[in-house]
């Protein structure tokens, strides 16, 4: 083949390729119109759930506690009550059921001298009346216990500061219930609408702050605590001192459950005392008895009282106990009001302290 004409063979095929190559350059550039715009769709956020706080029931009215006072110490659920009825319930009373009124009576804790003065008022009675028919002499019985009670004594619970928060101080010796009665007593404040705050000055104990702010923590209200075998003083101080920047209504301090007869407690009471009202004044001091201890319990109260000045008492367990003649003895004793009564292990089983209702509920 000549040569000239492979040239012109090979020149025709780089013409060739040069051609197709600018054609696919210019068929990539041409403007491709661009794809219409997605609708926008608005998706909903997915509802938020709010955790719901934890719940805790509403404390009872006083009024409904009252009512559940009457039915704890009916003769049905109470040792005390059951034996005055079964002395009242015969059809005549004699001498002998006289004695036995008159040992039922002692046996609860009365005391001897107001026992003799209720059983004398009793035989009068029958004698004027000339009759000893067991309805009249209960209704007799019935007027002089609410006598012998001291309805005229001034039960009010003494928990408001004038500019600083009220201060109760709560005192007892071990195993009364001490602790668990500042507890409900929190919760009775509570719902009475008052703002509170626990202080947790029993550090002789291990367990008793964590008690107490457990309470707290069911009631809604702050405890002020120290670390364990922290002077009981201070706490109770940075209580009311807490109490009164956070312009509180009332502060409850606990207090070392002490035996009556140990001095160097006794003496860190009065401590505790002296230091609290250094910053407001102590408007309450409680003193909680186990009603089933009996004269027992006014052997305690007489010393509380030569430290403290109590204000009133609490009777813990009196809805089970045989010894609810220490409700008169102890008022007798301190000339110190029964202000509040323990009536179970619930945490509303505390209620004010009504005489009249007291005694209606022991002989129903």
């Amino acid at each position: 083949m000549p040569s000239e004409l492979i040239f012109w063979i090979i020149v025709g095929v780089i013409v060739a390729a040069l051609v197709a190559a600018t054609v696919v350059v210019l068929v990539s550039k041409r403007k491709v119109p661009p794809a219409a715009p997605e609708a926008e769709v608005e998706v909903a956020a997915p509802p938020v759930m709010e955790a719901e706080a934890p719940s805790t029931p509403a404390p009872e009215p006083p009024a409904s506690r009252l009512q559940r006072l009457r039915r704890k110490l009916s003769a049905a659920e109470n040792p005390f009550a059951k034996a005055l009825l079964s002395v009242l319930s015969g059809t005549k009373l004699d001498d002998e059921a006289f004695d036995d009124l008159e040992a039922t009576l002692l046996t609860a804790d009365l005391g001897v001298e107001p026992t003799a003065k209720l059983i004398e008022a009793l035989r009068r009675e029958a004698g004027v009346s000339g009759t000893a028919d067991p309805a009249e002499i209960k209704q007799v019985l019935h007027d002089e216990l609410v006598k012998l009670g001291q309805p005229e004594l001034d039960r009010t619970l003494h928990v408001s500061g004038d500019g600083v928060p009220g201060v109760v101080l709560v005192v007892g010796v071990n195993g009364t219930g001490k602790t668990t009665t500042i507890g409900k007593l929190a919760r009775l404040l509570v719902a009475t609408d008052r703002s509170v705050l626990l202080g947790a000055a029993d550090t002789f104990r291990a367990a008793a702050a964590d008690q107490l702010q457990t309470w707290g923590s069911r009631v809604g209200v702050e405890t002020v605590r120290g670390e364990e075998g922290a002077d009981p003083a201070s706490v109770a101080y940075a209580a009311i001192e807490a109490g009164i920047a956070k312009d509180v209504d009332t502060v409850v301090v606990d207090t070392a459950g002490r035996l009556h007869n140990k001095a160097g407690l006794m003496d860190e009471l009065g401590k505790i005392k002296r230091v609290i009202e250094k910053q407001a004044p102590i408007t309450e001091v409680l003193l909680v008895l186990d009603a089933t201890t009996g004269q027992n319990g006014l052997i305690q109260s007489r010393v509380f009282a030569e430290v403290v000045e109590v204000t009133g008492i609490v009777l813990t367990k009196l809805d089970g106990s045989a010894k609810g003649g220490i409700v008169f003895a102890v008022q007798q004793e301190l000339g110190v009001p029964v202000k509040l009564v323990g009536l179970g292990e619930g945490p509303d089983d505390l209620a004010p302290f009504d005489v009249p209702a007291f005694v209606s509920a022991l002989l129903s």
